[in-house]
């Protein structure tokens, strides 16, 4: 028996553009395909049962229909179909006269928008049905700006007109759908589709689908700009959706032979076409919004299948996101009985852009599961451009969020609820944003993409009344924390600004927290740079400064802590230190540090240390309190490695000058990062030597760890890309670092001009934050 062709319904307004002849006729001609002409006038008519139109070119006065080929043509020669790839099933089940239940796939092209009525908005229910019998539809160039006029979609591209090319421009597509069958015929995931010319430009730049998932940005010669999305996916009952807004032309084909280097642009936007007509034909994965933790669990073991699982990949038990973005964590708070970790999260790819909120929920605090995206920008809402960075309290028993919301150049206080014990859905308070601008007495710094830097909440109820925190920077120099007080959550009151930092300091302050550490308060704030802590006392809303500091002295930002009872828990942004492209090809991007509890000793000084609960992620003792004798100069390899270990030590200078440990060691010692600790109280992480592909960090991280009680009390997380230290229990110095060798797993001690030692030496291998293996 041989198989129908792929039929296709090539969908117009009328007679026909030159762009869109050139585009049927290019599908025509492609073996094992049966392509028809089909108008909107006469999907819209049979929709209501008033008739139904013949597709023709009114220009030409022809039909433009194809007949599909019989079982003796050589388009239906299963053979002859290899050139779209695999085997096709037969016409669309349904009535023959229906103009378009017998296609499997609907294809509309169309170059330049429409300057009336859109044509699909008649059509856009027999379209709507078609999709859920299990029909699929392929948007392209400016079709794609139609989506919001079907169901599957009601925020259109926000870019829509025309650009010129300088350069060859493509699709630049995400590594968690490196297997789409749209790529199926392609190697990578750059793919420039065009060279030069004025083109079509529709695409998702400020703001994200409300329920597509996007499948690809853009390349523009060796520019990768991820905030240019291109191509996005729809899941439509039985059947699926695909927006193709990049440069895919066809009525100016190179000639061949003319330039091999784009009759080569010309091949790959063909397969790109074929591949995407292919995946909706055939039903063969092409993705929907992930909806539920079964989707996160899916997407998460998309990225693990792409590897980085070795020295300098993606983390193995710090918290990561399932793929794409995460930064600041938000939202800490510990709810009937369960720890729940919100962070910032942009689903449509490893680059900051479009900010929603991300769920992690543990009962724990060591493993962890993936939950569904908690808050979404609202279309119409002011939190369109982005959900970003707040908190969470407890309302007398309603879990109640305080996220800054963005749209356009505002940035507002906006609130949400929940009555959901898993805290997964949010329902958006109704008279959002609960404080409509800064300050009016307060000349607050106006920047080019915002009308004030007013940004990022830390709530608490103190002394019959809620306390808000906001960050700002100040039009004559410096940042601020701003106190708001209110008694609903709603209605708030200006006080003033709890601290100001002045011109010397960090032009904004993002995220200010203020903790309650007993006797003494800490506030820390994040000035770009650092975080930045200051110990004191408030007085009359005010913050009376005694010391500051710095929380960490590496790559660590945005932290935020839960109160857990007899005990402050902190997570802090670990942010990636490599390239776009890395980030890109890896299909994630961003860490969040271990649970660390913050506290003052008995001397009043700030102490930091890792919270007990990750010693639970311990999976097997590699060394039990050793000591290792260091004679000058001589390097002793020590019996640890691995790539997710954690080791403990502590090291004497005796007559030394300092002592490395070296980790993610190779071998050779082509690849090594040295954590250094001098004489004069500097511990260090040179991340130079960490790579070996070049890839070479400026500077070494360092801090001054006084000798509070010599020897060093030392401890070292390493896991794959994150080096997190803990030194004396005080002070914190995290690194991201990139090995490119599987054996980079080593570790070995020098002491250099002297003698040294280290005593009581651990170390264990650590397992999983997020088992993928785990089917609860």
């Amino acid at each position: 028996m041989t198989e129908s062709p792929f039929r296709v319904g090539v969908l117009a307004a009328g007679g026909l553009s030159d762009e869109q002849r050139a585009a049927f006729e290019w599908l025509d001609a492609r073996e094992g395909v049966a392509a028809e002409v089909v108008r909107f006038d006469a999907v819209a008519a049979a929709a209501v049962g008033a008739g139904r139109a013949t597709a023709t070119d009114p220009d030409a006065g022809d039909p433009l229909s194809v007949e599909p080929p019989t079982a003796d043509s050589p388009a239906a020669d299963p053979d002859a179909r290899e050139s779209l790839g695999g085997s096709y099933p037969g016409p669309g089940v349904g009535d023959r006269d229906d103009p378009i239940r017998r296609f499997d796939v609907l294809w509309w092209h169309r170059a330049a928008p429409y300057p009336d009525a859109d044509p699909l908005d008649d059509a856009a229910a027999a379209i709507d049905g078609f999709l859920a019998d299990g029909g699929g539809l392929l948007l392209t160039l400016a079709a794609m700006a139609s989506v919001d006029r079907l169901s599957v979609e009601s925020v259109p591209p926000d870019r829509v007109g025309d650009e010129s090319l300088a350069e060859p421009t493509g699709v630049l597509w995400r590594s968690a759908y490196a297997d789409h069958p749209a790529l199926a015929s392609l190697e990578g995931l750059r793919h420039p589709l065009r060279a030069r010319g004025t083109v079509p430009a529709v695409r998702y730049e400020r703001v994200l689908p409300e329920r597509g998932e996007v499948l690809a940005s853009t390349v523009r010669g060796d520019a990768e700009l991820p905030d240019q999305m291109t191509a996005v996916s729809w899941s439509a009952g039985d059947g699926a959706v695909i927006g193709l807004g990049a440069p895919v032309l066809f009525a100016e084909p190179p000639a061949a032979g003319d330039d091999p280097a784009t009759d080569r642009l010309a091949e790959t936007r063909d397969r790109l076409v074929a591949g995407c007509l292919r995946s909706l034909a055939v039903d063969d994965g092409t993705p929907g919004r992930p909806t539920d933790a079964v989707d996160m669990r899916r997407l998460r073991e998309r990225v693990a299948d792409a590897g980085e699982d070795g020295p300098g990949g993606r983390p193995k038990y710090h918290l990561t996101p399932p793929a794409n973005w995460l930064n600041d964590p938000n939202g800490l708070i510990r709810w009937d009985g369960r720890y729940h970790v919100f962070y910032q999260y942009n689903p449509a790819g490893p680059f900051h852009n479009t900010i929603h909120w991300g769920h992690a929920v543990s009962d724990d605090l060591a493993t962890w599961r993936d939950e569904p995206v908690a808050l979404s920008p609202s279309p119409d809402g002011p939190d369109r451009d982005g959900c970003w960075s707040g908190c969470a309290v407890d309302d007398d028993g309603t879990p109640t969020l305080l996220y800054t919301g963005g749209n356009g150049r505002d940035q507002l206080p906006c609130l949400a609820t929940t009555d959901d014990p898993g805290l997964r859905t949010w329902e958006k308070y109704g008279g959002n944003p609960v404080i409509e601008s800064p300050p009016a007495d307060l000349d607050v710094l106006e920047t080019e993409h915002w009308r004030a830097e007013f940004r990022d909440h830390n709530v608490w109820r103190e002394g019959g009344r809620w306390h808000h925190l906001v960050g700002t920077g100040l039009a004559d120099g410096g940042g601020a924390a701003l106190l708001y007080t209110s008694e609903t959550l709603t209605d708030w009151t200006y006080e003033g600004p709890l601290l100001a930092g002045g011109p010397d300091t960090g032009a904004v302050w993002e995220c200010p927290e203020l903790l309650d550490l007993g006797d003494r308060r800490l506030l820390h704030v994040s000035d770009y740079e650092n975080v930045v802590y200051f110990l004191g006392t408030v007085e009359d809303d005010e913050f009376v400064v005694e010391s500051e500091g710095l929380l960490d002295h590496g790559d660590f930002y945005a932290p935020q802590s839960l109160d857990d009872g007899d005990r402050s828990l902190t997570w802090g942004w670990l942010p990636e230190a490599r390239d776009v492209d890395a980030q890109w090809d890896a299909g994630w991007s961003g860490a969040l540090s271990l649970p660390r509890v913050i506290e003052t000793g008995p001397d009043g000084d700030l102490r930091q240390r890792p919270a007990d609960e990750v010693a639970d992620l311990r999976t097997e003792r590699l060394v039990a309190d050793e000591t290792v004798a260091l004679a000058p100069d001589e390097r002793r390899r020590l019996d640890v490695s691995g790539a997710a270990i954690e080791i403990e030590a502590a090291i004497a200078l005796d007559d030394a000058e300092a002592v490395e440990l070296s980790v993610f060691e190779t071998p050779d010692r082509a690849e090594h990062t040295p954590i250094r600790y001098e004489r004069d109280g500097t511990l260090s992480v040179d991340r130079a030597p960490s790579s070996g592909d070049g890839h070479a960090f400026a500077d070494a991280q360092s801090m001054a760890v006084p000798p509070y009680d010599e020897p060093l009390s030392l401890r070292v997380f390493l896991d794959r890309s994150v080096i997190e230290l803990y030194a004396n229990g005080r002070h914190c110095l995290t690194s991201r670092v990139y090995p490119t060798r599987e054996d980079a797993v080593g570790v070995s001690a020098v002491a250099e001009g002297g003698r040294a030692s280290i005593s009581s030496l651990s170390a264990w291998a650590m397992g999983e934050a997020i088992p993928t293996d785990d089917s609860d």
